[in-house]
């Protein structure tokens, strides 16, 4: 639930179309990426590992779009890292310190920091 208004099936069907799209853009390897990386994103609520896959997508399209799909797996590397390391300062940015993690399922949020 997000702030109590929304349920996981209501929700379900906008995620499922971000997923369709990233299928129906198999031809454009940028596009199909960031769909997924939408998708990805419209799932954390539910659980907080789709965080990974917003990062990993996110950071494809990008790729993709700066590069083309056929660039070398170094280039891939060295802009995974620069967009996540935003990802990660946007986040510290926001933090709480010291606030208590409650996960309502085993996942990413009971990893140790």
């Amino acid at each position: 639930m997000v702030g109590g208004d929304i349920k996981l099936p209501q929700a379900k069907p906008f995620i499922l179309d971000a997923h369709a799209a990233a299928r129906e853009a198999e031809a454009v390897p940028s596009a199909q990426a960031a769909a997924r990386a939408i998708g990805q994103a419209a799932s954390t609520f539910h659980s907080a590992t789709h965080s990974l896959g917003l990062a990993f997508y996110g950071s494809a399209a990008v790729a993709y779009e700066s590069f083309g799909s056929q660039a070398s797996a170094d280039i891939y590397e060295r802009v995974m890292k620069e967009e996540v390391g935003q990802v990660t300062a946007a986040l510290k940015a926001i933090a709480i310190e010291n606030e208590p993690i409650r996960p309502k399922s085993t996942g990413i949020a009971n990893l140790k920091h």
